[in-house]
């Protein structure tokens, strides 16, 4: 039998308790009673920030259409303000462009989306909230998907873009922190835990 790396004994409801911390994960045994759990070497939180799973842009039936799929993991510092009650505003941004080469680029549309998340802590909900329509979550990992995925997004009405020009692009998701109260606000420059999010230049097929 392997001797375990280091024991700690605890008092336990049932007396006295050993813990010992094993190759094989980590045991309990009190009197007669022996709980061992199992947890895996690489197990470790996820870190913060946004992951970028899908991202496209199309043309369908003259109108251009963008799909977006992020993951997104709080900072510590910012979950913690959430769970104090302090609401997040995410914000989503799409414009499109035509390139010319004597003159800057034409911006041919360009439209925004806004959720806000909070948190109900006499309930023990997420609540996500885009204009007059909300909906509650039961998890984080819940509500933060549905500030952060959106298919068939129309950035651009059929007609806007002609068919067979160049056209590209510019998307933008992030924590807008100019929404935070005020007295939050002081201090929080770019690179902090708060700069949170993502921008994506993609090009549209002529």
């Amino acid at each position: 039998m392997p001797v375990p790396r280091r024991v700690v004994l605890r008092a336990t409801a049932a007396g006295l308790g050993v813990w010992a911390l094993g190759a094989g994960g980590l045991t309990l045994t009190a009197g007669a009673l022996s709980v061992t759990a199992s947890a895996p070497a690489h197990a470790r939180p996820d870190a913060p920030g946004v992951e970028v799973r899908t991202l496209s842009l199309r043309r369908e039936d003259g109108a251009v259409l963008l799909d977006f799929d992020l993951r997104v993991h709080l900072p510590a510092v910012v979950e913690d303000a959430l769970s104090r009650g302090v609401p997040l505003y995410f914000q989503a941004t799409a414009a499109l462009f035509r390139p010319r080469w004597y003159w800057r680029d034409a911006r041919v549309a360009r439209i925004e989306r806004q959720w806000r998340l909070s948190y109900q802590p006499l309930t023990g909900v997420y609540r996500v909230s885009l204009g007059a329509i909300a909906q509650n979550h039961a998890r984080l990992e819940d509500a933060l998907t549905a500030v952060s995925r959106l298919g068939r997004w129309q950035v651009a009405d059929p007609g806007q873009s002609e068919l067979g020009e160049r056209h590209y692009a510019e998307f933008t998701w992030k924590l807008d922190i100019n929404q935070l109260p005020r007295p939050m606000q002081f201090g929080l420059g770019s690179g902090t835990e708060w700069s949170l999010g993502v921008e994506r230049t993609l090009r549209l097929e002529p």
